[in-house]
């Protein structure tokens, strides 16, 4: 097993047509210390808020029971005991999808009544072996456990039956999209992009499967959740003057020896760092947005944008979990971040006078306050390994 491996986890949903809530719920969560990653895929009854009900319920307790070490017959008895019962069927009932995993260990999955999950690996579905366990109180609720070593570049692929049962009924698909040909489609899209990212994979696989049903109007919940394997993708983000001017040069080092992409937001920041390292600075007025002050580009440099004003945006982007499609400063910062694994914070801590001003927005936070903001939802939200130094 390779223990450098990095995970990178992203999901995407569709609401069944005409409903609020989604049924479907996924969930994960990261243990500190051990760097144990636990996420569950669950799909309640029906849709809407009482499938939403019983999905939240069944991953909330599958975290704490996995994450907890408990015995698994008696966690999923457990879970079926204490979801409510559908007025209608007489059931409770919610499949889930266990993903348990240790850097350095095998991938343990365990799955109740979802589609099977997807492996491909070298441009292949594979169909790893498997247990059989079962609840002797719960008839016919089969649990099926695997053990996998994942290699680099893999992609595991789970799925609730929205995403299965696409187009069922239809000429094209009169047994719905099916396993096999979210497999198929995934290959494709892996072979035409081979480091598409998780998050762009999960969109890709429910906007075909939502594209299969009648007036694009998705029957039924869709939910695709996307595990990627490979080596970490690393950034640093500078932002904010040294405390001193004695600082500025190890400060423009930091940058210059950092092997990954690497950012600057603050224009105080960027001249420092062009300075130091005898660079230009070019800035792009055509990517001036609504609020959002312009990039600029410098020779070494992946990303420039303005301070307080672009790291407040991304923060608002990320806590609501969107991936803008904008080009603006904030949108290309909070996508760089997302598709990162390890991240590195400089920050520099000396006050800038300009943002103390009580006329500015409540959220314009001092610099310090929202590298913390930023940190705080890449790790519990994105699962990202973050460091912060002060300078």
């Amino acid at each position: 097993m390779n223990n450098s491996l990095f995970v990178e986890i992203e999901s995407f949903q569709y609401n069944c047509v005409g409903e609020d809530i989604c049924g479907d719920c996924f969930m994960m969560e990261k243990t500190p210390g051990f760097n144990r990653i636990i996420a569950v895929l669950s799909d309640g009854l029906g849709h809407g808020v009482k499938a939403g009900i019983l999905s939240n319920m069944t991953a909330s307790m599958a975290l704490k029971f996995i994450g907890s070490n408990q015995a698994l017959i008696p966690s999923a008895e457990t879970m079926m005991d204490a979801l409510p019962i559908c007025q209608k069927r007489k059931i409770s009932y919610a499949t889930f999808s266990i993903i348990d995993y240790i850097p350095g260990e095998t991938v343990r999955i365990i799955e109740m009544d979802n589609p099977p999950f997807i492996l491909i690996r070298n441009g292949k579905l594979l169909d790893p072996a498997f247990k059989e366990v079962w609840s002797p109180r719960h008839e016919n609720r089969k649990m099926r456990i695997y053990e996998v070593d994942v290699k680099p570049q893999d992609r595991l692929i789970f799925m609730s039956d929205g995403i299965s049962q696409a187009g069922l009924g239809s000429d094209q698909h009169k047994l719905g999209w099916r396993r096999q040909g979210c497999a198929s489609h995934v290959i494709d899209l892996v072979r035409g992009n081979p480091s598409i990212s998780a998050r762009e994979l999960a969109r890709q696989i429910v906007d075909t499967a939502k594209s299969l049903e009648e007036n694009r109007q998705p029957g039924d919940d869709m939910t695709a959740a996307v595990f990627y394997f490979r080596t970490p993708r690393r950034t640093i983000l500078l932002t904010g003057p040294p405390f001193s001017k004695n600082y500025d040069r190890e400060y423009a080092w930091i940058l210059n020896a950092f092997r990954g992409n690497k950012v600057i937001c603050g224009g105080t920041s960027a001249e420092i760092v062009a300075r130091e390292l005898g660079r230009e600075i070019h800035t792009d007025l055509s990517t001036v947005a609504k609020g959002i002050p312009p990039l600029a580009t410098m020779e070494g440099v992946d990303l420039i944008t303005e301070g307080i004003l672009t790291l407040t945006h991304a923060a608002q982007y990320l806590e609501r979990g969107e991936a803008p499609q904008e080009s603006n400063g904030a949108a290309q910062l909070t996508n760089l971040l997302r598709d990162s694994d390890s991240i590195q914070f400089v920050i520099g801590t000396k006050i800038n006078e300009a943002h103390q001003s009580p006329r500015h927005p409540e959220d314009l936070e001092i610099r310090r306050n929202i590298a913390k903001r930023l940190a705080r939802v890449l790790q519990k939200k994105y699962l990202k390994e973050v460091n912060i130094r002060y300078i």
